[in-house]
């Protein structure tokens, strides 16, 4: 299920989630998905499968694809805290709540809860694309889920804004017996 070829050459590169590339990856077979003609998602996708399964390959101990379980996908988006650039107060910080603080503080910078469920979902298509079942999809895991939703309501309360779920507005009816007043 691994397809990370053991032939590939992999630099790393410092920020795993900006748009810049996280892994060059260079491999003697041509492969479609690098044509100049995928799509900036695709592009992001396959950086983002990239730097995943080179954080497996440098997890002590190494671990294979099949034997990842939503633990690890919860220990990936950890290590991937020290890369971000929102500012996410603590609850002793007397700015907690407050959407524009006046004064600089000591707390955080972690990813935003936005490009973490983005990546999530880059992650968990990339994941069945390169042979992975849904249903053993460590990326859809309920520990997952929770984690997001976890990490998205403490950032909503740490900067004082709420997202609430956005209704979808109902299609107007369109009724083709409108001439019935006979």
């Amino acid at each position: 299920m691994d397809l990370v070829s053991s032939g590939s050459t992999n630099q790393s590169v410092e920020s795993p989630t900006s748009g810049s590339s996280m892994t060059n990856n260079s491999t003697g077979s041509g492969s479609s998905t690098s044509t100049p003609t995928s799509s900036r998602y695709e592009n992001q996708k396959r950086r983002d499968w990239n730097t995943f399964c080179q954080y497996l390959r440098n997890h002590r101990p190494p671990l294979s694809l099949a034997l990842c379980s939503g633990s690890h996908v919860l220990e990936f988006l950890n290590y991937l805290d020290q890369f971000g650039k929102t500012k996410v107060h603590n609850h002793p910080c007397p700015f907690f709540g407050i959407p524009n603080p006046p004064a600089p503080c000591p707390c955080p910078l972690r990813q935003a809860w936005g490009s973490l469920d983005a990546l999530i979902g880059r992650l968990r298509a990339a994941y069945e694309e390169n042979g992975g079942r849904p249903e053993t999809n460590p990326f859809g895991s309920r520990s997952v889920r929770i984690y997001l939703r976890d990490v998205r309501d403490f950032q909503a309360k740490s900067r004082g804004v709420s997202y609430e779920k956005k209704r979808k507005r109902p299609k107007p009816k369109v009724s083709a017996t409108t001439s019935s007043a006979t």
